[in-house]
């Protein structure tokens, strides 16, 4: 049957205590409703639903995805109410799997095998045993071990509270056969709303088969209702994150400090140490190693580069054999040739460097074509910005800028090239010469330098 996936995310979140909608906190550095509708999309649904309500048109712009089905709750009167007012757009004939906006760990193998469990004359129902079951509704089971009922905590009776598996809320059911019990829920019940766990019950007065599959670890049932909890879920994800790439073969000094907040390729032999951080998309090549306190946003690596320790690297790329950092800050747009060397309190922006080539001390290359074999020296600066327009810097292949230079642009170094040390260039300096500009050096006989007057 075709699976028509329903996402629930209208919740409000009061115990988040917190302006921004639950289903948008960050997780890993992205709303958990987002890792929600990754997970969905990898079951190649016929469609996903989300079911918005609190946060309104901020939730819509957070996901701002076309493929997806949004659908009003105005009113949040329970799960039940909210599945159904996603169940005008699905045709009767396909598989309603039911997820949760808080609940971002749920693996796609187990939602598979959920939504293959569940057919036209059955419920397939995702359950956990856990060690602290408070605030879960409660797995009643029948003399037979076939599930009976679903009791929510705040009506459960004495003997139903110590009942140890738990429904996760997460079902795959028939639409047909669900849209008709959805449509005769009553909210007669502690909170005073229409619960879609009441549906187990109309199935079995039905005779439909209710098939509860336990997850194979609690981790993945996790949902998120305040900042504890998603510290908890964070936790989770970033030890899966970080065994996946261990299983891979990368070497990871501390699992416990490492933050994996985006797509990661890696190749053979990569070593990352602590307190490193990849978000967005990060390809490391084969030997590459990552000093610690380092953070890669959109980055790709080459073979056997080394960024060393406290270094921010966003939207590079780096050839093989470069030598990055220590305290290396790389703002987007920069694309470093083989053999590379970029030093400590070094900062590029939107710059080409050729191979070989070398800053390696305190200077600023912003908007600058280097190329191959050059040194730039400590503390030069490209002058890029002029107060409303940004110009490029040319330094040709072989050149050499002495310490303290400032290079203003739009300014070419011509090719082998050497800029004498604490020299303002604004022209072009021609290949092969030294060029520098300096102001006479005076010394003032009878010079006294001032003093505090006593007292």
């Amino acid at each position: 049957m075709p699976v028509s996936v329903v996402i629930l995310a209208a919740g409000q979140g009061k115990r988040m205590v917190s302006d921004l909608p639950k289903v948008l906190q960050p997780l890993a550095g992205r709303p958990l409703l987002a890792h929600v509708i990754d997970t969905a999309r990898t079951l190649n649904a016929a469609a996903i639903h989300v079911v918005y309500g609190h946060g309104g048109e901020r939730v819509r712009e957070a996901i701002p995805d076309s493929g997806i089905h949004w659908t009003l709750q105005a009113e949040q009167l329970g799960t039940g109410h909210a599945v159904l007012q996603a169940l005008p757009a699905i045709p009767d004939e396909h598989t309603v799997l039911v997820l949760y906006g808080d609940v971002p760990l749920v693996r796609a193998v187990t939602l598979s095998d959920l939504a293959g469990r569940a057919g036209p004359n059955s419920i397939a129902l995702l359950t956990a045993v856990l060690p602290d079951p408070a605030g879960y509704g409660r797995v009643i089971r029948d003399t037979t071990g076939r599930v009976a009922r679903i009791v929510e905590h705040k009506d459960a009776n004495h003997k139903e509270l110590a009942v140890a598996e738990v429904n996760t809320g997460i079902l795959a059911a028939p639409a047909a056969r669900l849209r008709r019990w959805l449509s005769a829920l009553k909210r007669d019940n502690a909170q005073g709303e229409y619960y879609l766990p009441d549906c187990i019950v109309a199935a079995v007065r039905d005779g439909i088969a209710v098939e509860a599959v336990v997850a194979a670890s609690a981790t993945e049932v996790l949902g998120v209702n305040d900042k504890l909890q998603l510290a908890e879920v964070e936790a989770a994800h970033r030890r899966e994150r970080a065994a996946g790439l261990m299983r891979a073969g990368v070497t990871i000094v501390d699992p416990a400090r490492i933050d994996i907040r985006g797509e990661v390729s890696c190749g053979r032999d990569v070593v990352l140490d602590v307190n490193v951080i990849l978000e967005g998309k990060i390809q490391l090549g084969d030997r590459v190693r990552v000093g610690p306190n380092c953070l890669l946003r959109d980055c790709e690596v080459g073979a056997d580069t080394v960024i060393n320790a406290n270094c921010v690297l966003e939207a590079s790329t780096m050839g093989t054999n470069c030598v990055i950092g220590p305290f290396a800050r790389m703002r987007p747009g920069n694309r470093l040739a083989d053999g590379v060397h970029i030093g400590n309190f070094v900062e590029l922006k939107n710059s080409a460097i050729g191979a070989g080539s070398k800053a390696n001390h305190l200077s600023y290359v912003g908007d600058t074509d280097i190329g191959a074999q050059a040194n730039v020296g400590a503390g030069t600066v490209t002058c890029n910005y002029d107060g409303a327009n940004k110009h490029r810097t040319t330094i040709g292949d072989g050149a050499f800028i002495g310490s303290g230079t400032m290079l203003v642009a739009p300014v070419t170094v011509g090719a082998d090239a050497t800029i004498g040390a604490g020299s303002t260039i604004t022209k072009p300096a021609p290949p092969g010469k030294l060029t520098l500009e300096r102001g006479r050096q005076q010394t003032l006989d009878g010079w006294k330098r001032p003093a505090k007057k006593p007292g």
